[in-house]
């Protein structure tokens, strides 16, 4: 007989701790953009949410605003990467040769790249297997060749990113779109926050930063309309980028050191 009240008694409390917990919301963000005459989903680009108003986060606009960032061809160009790298890296939008496989089209035949045929060279005398140096082949490659670009650009979030918590007093959260540009903020606490790119997006002969404020409510679910970013105005768009041409890259390359 004591079994069935336990069992009520139990469930009771967990109804009731239920009730005493803060509702949270959800984010479904959805990035499309428009380049020339194509409108797609923005892939693999992170996003952030700062929580605070606009108004409190006017001096990290600011900041974001007033970078100076190289661009990825200006970037690698002054790095003495060949033209076919450049190429290589542009086609899948990397920001380092991790982001896509090295396959054998990119060592042999007309699109090979040469830093990666340079590097298989040394992987072979070192290895004694070719297809162990490929394999390896991006240990190497220089460090600036390599990733410099996108260690360049982490270290440019790490000091924005502490500017946000230092001015909200909260961790900054940040998700990744999936290939047709979707990504999800979950367990959100009601209140105002800022969806920021942070850094600039590529896009075509352009880049785009975001930042735009956003009410969560309790109870927003990711099941209503999502959240729309777009480089471009419309209608259903929450969030438009700001777009300014890339600059002119330096006429005369120099080395990074």
């Amino acid at each position: 007989m004591l079994r069935p009240f336990l069992s009520l008694a139990l469930a009771l409390v967990l109804g009731f701790a239920c009730l005493a917990q803060t509702p949270t919301g959800v984010i479904r963000l959805r990035v499309r953009v428009k380049v020339g005459e194509s409108n797609k989903g923005l892939p693999r680009k992170r996003f952030f949410l700062i929580k605070g108003s606009l108004e409190q986060h006017k001096s990290l606009i600011e900041a974001i605003e007033q970078q100076t960032l190289e661009t990825r061809d200006c970037f690698y160009k002054r790095a003495g990467a060949s033209q076919a790298l450049i190429q290589w890296l542009r086609e899948h939008d990397c920001e380092s040769v991790y982001c896509r496989e090295i396959d054998l089209n990119d060592i042999e035949g007309p699109k090979a790249v040469p830093e990666f045929q340079q590097a298989l060279a040394v992987g072979e005398k070192e290895f004694g297997s070719r297809s162990l140096a490929q394999k390896w082949l991006t240990v190497n490659l220089a460090a600036k060749i390599r990733d410099g670009f996108y260690r360049q650009r982490q270290e440019q979030l790490r000091r924005l990113i502490k500017q946000a918590e230092q001015l909200s007093g909260a961790p900054v959260l940040s998700v990744m779109g999936d290939r047709n540009g979707t990504a999800y903020f979950t367990d959100l606490e009601p209140g105002p926050y800022l969806i920021s790119s942070l850094i600039p997006v590529e896009l075509g002969n352009q880049r785009v930063t975001w930042n735009c404020p956003i009410q969560v409510k309790a109870g927003d679910l990711a099941t209503e309309r999502p959240y729309l970013v777009s480089n471009r105005a419309d209608r259903n768009v929450k969030c438009v980028g700001v777009e300014k041409p890339l600059p002119v890259c330096e006429l005369a390359p120099a080395a990074l050191r």
